[in-house]
């Protein structure tokens, strides 16, 4: 598996990710917001989370339109996979690479603990390692974690079984407790919750782990 992870001012998860991909056996390349090409011969894009530009503006909006990210749109339509996490959802978001939008958490209040997640599909390269309806331990740390979509979207998403996580107990408010959804094509993931930091055992939870072990044995079965 070869993996690059992108870093924008004030991401602070982007080490992170890239130890996480490289304990599940991954090649990474640390990819700056202002390079306008990719590496050649990835299999994954990883946009991790922090808060990339201090969050002004909408949260990601001015991310998205980083030089890199035009890049990160031209591999995914080629065939490439991407993941976002927290930010890196909002960003994705922000693109078009995946629907709905980030809003400010209901309670109004930054959520930083520990929650549930229920696999809403395993039918992705991102959740084959589990079966639907398990659950994992996954840590939150979002101020705008709200996600939102409209009645149709919703539909969308359910009848195309392109719900990867929802909360056990919904901490901000998201439609249908929704924690994580795919593309259309099963190639993009974004998520609120942080797998890379649920991924070894000083963590706390190795749950997160088997989002990277899912990916390594998709990439190996390409």
């Amino acid at each position: 598996m070869k993996a690059a992870v992108i870093t924008f001012p004030g991401s602070n998860c982007d080490r992170d990710l890239a130890v996480a991909f490289e304990r599940a056996g991954a090649r990474v390349t640390k990819v700056w917001h202002k390079d306008a090409d990719l590496p050649r011969g990835l299999d994954i894009v990883g946009i991790p989370g922090g808060f990339s530009f201090g969050d002004y503006l909408r949260c990601g909006a001015i991310a998205a339109r980083s030089p890199v990210m035009r890049s990160v749109a031209d591999f995914v339509h080629a065939g490439g996979h991407a993941i976002g996490i927290c930010n890196g959802f909002q960003v994705l978001t922000e693109t078009g690479l995946l629907p709905g939008v980030l809003m400010r958490n209901a309670g109004l209040r930054f959520v930083c603990r520990t929650v549930r997640l229920r696999v809403g599909t395993a039918r992705s390269p991102f959740t084959n390692a589990w079966a639907t309806g398990d659950t994992a331990a996954v840590p939150i740390a979002h101020h705008d974690g709200n996600y939102t979509i409209d009645a149709e979207g919703l539909a969308r998403l359910k009848g195309e079984d392109r719900i990867a996580f929802t909360y056990v107990e919904n901490p901000n408010g998201s439609t249908a407790d929704i924690a994580g959804v795919l593309s259309e094509n099963r190639r993009v993931l974004g998520m609120m919750p942080h797998p890379e930091r649920a991924a070894e055992t000083a963590h706390g939870s190795t749950d997160g782990a088997a989002l990277f072990r899912s990916l390594a044995a998709a990439f190996a079965t390409a």
